[in-house]
């Protein structure tokens, strides 16, 4: 099997900074480029290399990881920073990011025309499940591809799945986000009512976290969701909505049901953390 040593990372953020600085720690060659110095902080605790231009980073790596905020993003990195034109035949290009199944196939065609080949794996946590390297990895692509880069997503991961050719990792987590918005409207209705009849809410999402009533959802109100992050996390929130809609259409089934639901989750998520922060205080 192909072992990969020298990996390349784009995209420092909140997730994508704690993936790279894990890939850093695993004992990989981490190279970096970053379109703001102050994002290359996120990796200095580790040894890397940081280089000038995109081009120059593709040249220098066995796996490129992009860890981009859409495909338009991905599509501006690999053509218009010329991340493709660059590569040597053979690379590996991850795309981390969640988007369009099928603009995924769109990209692996892209991609493998320019002699590389393409994995679309998308990660499950945020940028707690970054920090604590326990992601849930969703991956398309081909099965040797994905074994030869299965070491790199074991750094940050501790759950790691092929999930079909390239396009299936999108759709997988897309149908894993649809389920944990949906969710997130139970939550917010509930916990609504339950402040209506006067109970504590910060005791009650613990115990019922515990409890068969518990879920991902449940505890992210409770603890991670600020409110200042939920207005950051509602517009992303309907791109997802709309990307699973989207490909469920695509597919032959009608997800007019769980996107109406998925749309209200996303609406109500503001409230429900300004209720659960008042409760804290």
């Amino acid at each position: 099997m192909r072992s990969i040593r020298r990996v390349g990372f784009i995209g420092l953020g909140d997730q994508g900074g704690p993936m790279a600085e894990a890939i850093g720690e695993s004992g990989f060659d981490l190279h970096v480029w970053a379109r703001r110095p102050a994002s290359l902080s996120a990796v200095a605790a580790v040894p890397h290399v940081v280089h000038g231009t995109v081009a120059d980073l593709a040249a220098s790596v066995e796996l490129i990881a992009l860890c981009l905020r859409d495909d338009t993003d991905m599509w501006h990195v690999l053509d218009d920073q010329h991340l493709l034109a660059n590569i040597a035949p053979g690379t590996i290009v991850v795309n981390h990011g969640t988007g369009d199944p099928g603009e995924a196939e769109r990209i692996g065609a892209h991609v493998a025309a320019a002699g590389a080949v393409y994995l679309d794996a998308p990660v499950s946590g945020g940028g707690p499940g970054a920090r604590a390297r326990t992601l849930t990895t969703f991956v398309g692509g081909l099965a040797d591809t994905f074994e030869a880069a299965r070491p790199v997503f074991a750094a940050f991961s501790d759950t790691v799945r092929l999930m079909g050719p390239v396009g299936g990792g999108q759709l997988t987590k897309l149908f894993n986000n649809a389920l944990t918005i949906t969710n997130m409207k139970n939550a917010e209705d509930v916990l609504a009512l339950a402040d209506q009849v006067g109970l504590d809410l910060p005791p009650l999402i613990e115990i019922i976290g515990a409890s068969s009533g518990g879920s991902a959802a449940l505890r992210a109100l409770g603890t991670d969701i600020t409110p200042g992050l939920a207005e950051h996390l509602d517009p992303l929130m309907r791109k997802d909505m709309q990307h699973f809609a989207q490909a469920v259409r695509e597919r032959g089934a009608r997800p007019e049901e769980v996107l109406e639901r998925g749309m209200a989750g996303a609406s109500g998520l503001l409230q429900a953390a300004r209720l659960v922060a008042r409760t804290r205080t």
